[in-house]
């Protein structure tokens, strides 16, 4: 017992911190501690990424009879996360305490979504995947419609649970289906069970599994409440939904492909393919016709879900370890976008109009080329980090026997960068109009600048997280 609450210490303490932190608040004044509090909680998850990412070797562990897994395929995804959730919350705190909807609960919230998160990647078990789902999910809802004062945001979070609740439906459903079938939880005995040929009520609840999955990375035809609850919700909390909930439901899906269903790869490998071709084109063609630029980034964000899970297609090393760069690389464009975004605002108020950006280059030209850089890069244009992260996935594929699919990415590709250079096109060369102010937040500014450097710098030898990635799939695939 006590070597298995040694592997998921990282998530006990995190956990200790959230109930710790929520009863002082408790206790003391409780909005003066907003502020503190998120940079408290930023400061956790960055030295919880250091323990997790430098703490235990190399070695996999397993905790509680195989429902817990802690191996290099976790960790990276793990480390990923809460680097993107610290980000987050110390790009939000400006934002929300200016329009006085910076609640303490916020950061504990967001704390216990990233437990939630964590405890997902590292799933040996439908059982623990579901309880690290729901953990993440629950909090998520709250999040969603933080502003109590607005229809919108407050209909983005009924939106965002009610379809939850169905897809936590599918996913059960498809849970109950496979032990049915299996006879046992376990992904170790699942994977044994599914060898060679599976039986037709298992590959039905991997169906339904997966369904439920494709919900949370909000892949095409489960996208529908994506649009809605990035824009309904307050722009930090978009920023969120963007980043790390995506890299734990991906991370989740290749674990259970991988480790419960690893025997019948071509069974699952066409469910992937054809969910990462409709989440290509179809985000790609919604997104020209936005003019909001938080709805244009929800219809990004699916566009670049179907790219991921083209290298999951794959179904190989090579596949998963594309995953995993292509989801750092995302994570880190979005990062420096939503600075961006958080910044645009005319007489003290948020906008989030693209036309707003006309001619936007005469007043910040800074700023202005900073934007031109992540924007290129989100659209996969040489030689930005960006194109490698495609470029990966599209050799997975191709590597894979999925020639048909690195050629539709390809295509799905070259319409998507036709709404991220029409941003860039406003920003130069637009009729000048009424204009955005942007540049109160120095935090906003470093992040827009840093994650531009990087896209730049990154080609050089993406600061080691290929190598990372390697080892990272190469514990999940063997």
């Amino acid at each position: 017992m006590h070597a298995d609450l040694n592997v998921i210490l990282p998530e006990i303490l995190m956990s200790v911190y959230a109930i710790a932190a929520l009863l002082a608040v408790a206790y003391t004044g409780q909005d003066r501690m907003a502020g503190p509090l998120v940079w408290l909680t930023s400061a956790v998850f960055v030295m919880m990424a250091l323990w997790i990412g430098t703490g235990s070797g190399g070695d996999t562990r397993t905790a509680f009879g195989g429902m817990f897994n802690d191996d290099g395929f976790a960790r990276f995804a793990k480390v990923t996360i809460l680097l993107a959730a610290a980000a987050v919350l110390l790009l939000g705190q400006d934002y929300m305490e200016r329009r006085g909807i910076l609640r303490f609960e916020f950061p504990l919230l967001v704390t216990l979504s990233v437990v939630g998160m964590m405890v997902m990647v590292s799933a040996g078990d439908l059982m623990a995947l579901y309880m690290g789902l729901e953990l993440q999910s629950l909090a998520l809802y709250v999040v969603a419609s933080l502003r109590r004062d607005s229809a919108k945001s407050t209909e983005a979070g009924l939106k965002y649970f009610v379809l939850g609740a169905l897809s936590s439906g599918l996913l059960l459903y498809g849970a109950s289906l496979t032990y049915g079938y299996a006879g046992t939880t376990l992904f170790s005995g699942i994977i044994d069970a599914a060898a060679g040929q599976a039986p037709l009520g298992l590959l039905l609840g991997l169906v339904f599994v997966l369904a439920g999955l494709a919900f949370k990375i909000s892949a095409v035809p489960f996208h529908m409440w994506t649009p809605d609850v990035y824009e309904g919700a307050p722009t930090p909390i978009t920023a969120f939904f963007a980043t790390a909930p995506k890299v734990a439901a991906m991370a989740l899906v290749a674990r259970v492909v991988h480790d419960a269903f690893g025997g019948v790869v071509a069974d699952w490998q066409q469910v992937l393919a054809a969910l990462s071709v409709l989440s290509m084109f179809l985000g790609g063609i919604a997104a020209i016709g936005q003019t909001d630029i938080k709805r244009l980034m929800a219809y990004s964000s699916i566009a670049h879900m179907g790219y991921a899970l083209m290298g999951l297609a794959a179904g190989t090393a090579f596949g998963v370890q594309a995953m995993l760069i292509y989801m750092a690389i995302y994570v880190t464009m979005n990062v420096g976008t939503f600075a961006f975004i958080l910044s645009m605002e005319r007489d003290g108020r948020p906008v989030t109009d693209i036309s707003s950006l006309n001619m936007y280059s005469k007043a910040q030209p800074g700023r202005a080329l900073a934007m031109l850089i992540l924007l290129f890069s989100l659209a996969g244009v040489p030689p930005l980090l960006g194109f490698f992260g495609k470029l990966y996935v599209l050799r997975a594929a191709y590597e894979g026997g999925l020639v048909w699919l690195a050629v539709a990415g390809v295509v799905a590709s070259v319409i998507g960068a036709f709404y991220y250079l029409r941003i860039v096109y406003y920003m130069y060369f637009g009729e000048e109009g009424e204009g955005v102010e942007t540049g109160r937040s120095s935090v906003q500014w470093a992040f827009l600048m840093v994650s531009a450097a990087v896209m730049l710098v990154g080609i050089i030898n993406m600061f080691g997280v290929e190598a990372m990635a390697q080892a990272a799939a190469a514990t999940l695939v063997n």
